[in-house]
């Protein structure tokens, strides 16, 4: 056991050396701490949560709780954070390959994850909702998803709680899976009915349905509660305890609720309001 412990962390020490930096670091904090610069994985297409529309920064609710962390993890030093997008079904790989050193991007912690990611957190616990258009009438609970056609975004797990039963899914409901490329084409097909519903977090649905007023609607009838962490190279122990202590004091001194209030005050969902209870690090 030892050995392979050994063996993880020379894996991340490698990583974090090829992300640059000036040197060696066996953590992500202790890079933090070293060299003052960090790589962080978003969304770059998710309104409310990462969405970049030009030269600048992402924006967006989990890009506000990455820099939070980031501070927090450098004891308030100025850090360079360089940005980059992490599309949900290449979020393993850029850990892995050590292109990010942390991603902060709408995760959701599952037990099949923890295979390859250790993660920090949770940070915030977000219900699972389901998107329709907003003339569709034919949809007014979720159960009415059976035998419609049903979004499979890349990389994301939030179909099975619809399709699959227990204990991958929940629902087991009978539906044509319609693949996509991401959320955002999700949202497209939507609209041009190559689809029926979205069915992922309220967060996530909330910040589409605000970026297009009346062309969709939640059913506001959550099925699960979705756990977002911050993802790290798998073994980085010492930056997941560091990130959950982050975590404790930005829901202690108000920032969390501040930030959900900033970015989804007027989606009409009730917003998480409580410190989730920390995953552990392995």
């Amino acid at each position: 056991m030892r050995g392979a412990t050994l063996v993880a962390a020379a894996v991340v020490a490698v990583s974090l050396a090829a992300c640059g930096g000036g040197g060696s670091y066996t953590t992500v904090v202790d890079k933090i701490k070293g060299a003052r610069k960090v790589s962080v994985g978003t969304k770059w297409d998710q309104p409310g949560l990462g969405l970049k529309t030009g030269p600048g920064d992402p924006q967006g609710f989990d890009v506000d709780v990455a820099r939070y962390v980031v501070n927090k993890l450098s004891g308030g030093v100025p850090v360079q954070i360089t940005w980059r997008e992490s599309p949900s079904s290449t979020r393993e790989a850029l850990l892995q390959n050590g292109t990010v050193d942390m991603i902060v991007a709408s995760y959701s912690i599952t037990e099949a994850r923890k295979f390859k990611v250790t993660f920090g957190g949770p940070y915030v616990i977000v219900p699972q909702d389901t998107m329709v258009r907003a003339n569709d009438t034919s949809i007014k609970t979720v159960y009415d998803v059976r035998g419609k056609r049903l979004c499979l975004a890349e990389g994301s797990n939030s179909y099975r709680r619809i399709v699959d039963p227990p204990p991958d899914g929940l629902l087991n409901l009978p539906a044509t899976l319609v693949p996509a490329a991401n959320y955002s084409d999700c949202v497209r097909k939507l609209e041009e009915h190559q689809l029926d519903a979205i069915s992922t977090e309220n967060l996530t649905l909330a910040g589409y349905a605000e970026a297009e007023p009346g062309k969709f609607r939640l059913l506001n009838q959550p099925i699960s509660n979705e756990k977002w962490g911050v993802g790290l190279k798998k073994g980085d122990t010492k930056t997941c305890e560091a990130v959950n202590e982050a975590v404790v004091q930005m829901w202690r001194d108000g920032t969390t609720t501040a930030l959900l209030h900033k970015w989804f005050g007027h989606a009409g969902l009730k917003l998480p309001s409580s410190l989730p209870p920390p995953e552990g690090c392995p």
